[in-house]
């Protein structure tokens, strides 16, 4: 029985369907193309500075966060959405978490836009791994909130899991470090300001 329920405590409904939404999305792409192709992927909603500025393509802002590059990209992007997500919507409900999600989809990718555009190192990007650093910086929020502890995720070993995806991408090539320091401080921001009208509601009702 409680090996059941280690099981099913990551399975929240909102985070399972945006996992299969970027499962979904993978296979029709595979079934169209090429998903490692830049071009192939440029051309289905991927995020490229110039066609969001130039040609006024925002929904790239949002559609890029729902691709992703090869099999391997998928899956290492959803193991970690899967369990790091379960945490969030347990603790902020369904609506709140969709609210999470989204902001933290445009806000990493902005700040990448952002960070191609002062560097003039322009590329095709997508992936969940800006929304899922997104859910780092929520949870980071959440555990110095309560004082090093959030449910099973300690202090010291959150910060030394951050530590490692964080140099895991710098050491990577080819992977979009300013979606991830991005959506990290975005996570992080909607985090508190959740935890500001918490506060508020709670002084209005008291």
């Amino acid at each position: 029985m409680s090996n059941r329920m280690e099981e099913n405590r990551y399975i929240t409904p909102v985070n399972m369907i945006f996992a299969m939404i970027n499962v979904a999305v993978y296979v029709i792409l595979e079934i169209l193309g090429d998903t490692t192709d830049a071009m192939f992927m440029y051309d289905h909603g991927a995020m490229y500075p110039y066609a969001v500025l130039l040609e006024e393509q925002w929904y790239r802002m949002l559609t890029s966060s729902f691709i992703h590059f090869g099999l391997a990209h998928l899956v290492n992007n959803l193991i970690l959405l899967i369990c790091l997500g379960s945490y969030l919507e347990r603790r902020y409900g369904k609506v709140r978490y969709v609210i999470l999600y989204l902001v933290s989809a445009l806000g990493s990718s902005l700040v990448s836009m952002g960070h191609m555009l002062y560097t003039q190192d322009m590329a095709v990007s997508g992936g969940a791994s800006g929304v899922v650093f997104g859910m780092v910086g929520a949870l980071l929020f959440l555990v110095l909130q309560n004082r090093g502890r959030f449910e099973d995720l300690s202090l010291r070993r959150f910060l030394l899991m951050m530590a490692l995806a964080l140099y895991n991408g710098f050491a990577t090539s080819s992977v979009d470090n300013a979606a991830h320091v991005g959506g990290l401080i975005v996570g992080f921001a909607v985090g508190a300001v959740f935890f500001a009208l918490e506060k508020l509601v709670h002084a209005v009702r008291h």
